[in-house]
């Protein structure tokens, strides 16, 4: 084997991380937000101002919840996660704006909207990081002049 191609062990076989950009931390800050409104929405909606039975459904929030550190962390699996997950909210918005009325109707399409811009932030931010991911890889191939 050459030297070229193992590594010693003072060198990394992956470059540190880098700082995440304005882009990426605004991102994230959005998706942020909007989950944690998502969450306290479901948790008013089910245990407070307009519940359903007992209160369990309170416990759709709980996938929500498992979202916080991978975001928190800029794992992009958990945003990727949370992009097809956030469907499923916006699905029961969509079906008990449709049903129900009062109070209800309001939360429903105020969950449809926190749904969609949940998923928009998710998909920016990933869009930004695989972009940015990309044009790191296509710089570090370029011959050095």
């Amino acid at each position: 084997m050459s030297s070229a191609t193992t590594a010693s062990p003072q060198e990394p076989l992956t470059p540190p991380p880098r700082e995440p950009d304005n882009v990426v931390r605004s991102t994230r800050a959005a998706a942020l937000a909007g989950l944690l409104a998502l969450i306290a929405l479901g948790l008013a909606w089910e245990l407070w101002l307009a519940p359903t039975g007992t209160g369990t459904l309170a416990l759709k929030v709980v996938p929500l919840v498992l979202c916080l550190a991978g975001l928190w962390r800029h794992r992009m699996y958990t945003f990727r996660w949370l992009s097809m997950l956030v469907w499923l909210y916006f699905l029961e918005g969509v079906t008990r704006a449709w049903t129900e009325t009062g109070i209800s109707r309001g939360l429903a399409v105020l969950e449809i909207v926190l749904s969609l811009f949940l998923f928009a932030c998710s998909s920016l931010y990933i869009r930004w990081r695989l972009r940015q991911a990309r044009l790191a890889a296509a710089a570090a191939q370029e011959p050095a002049a």
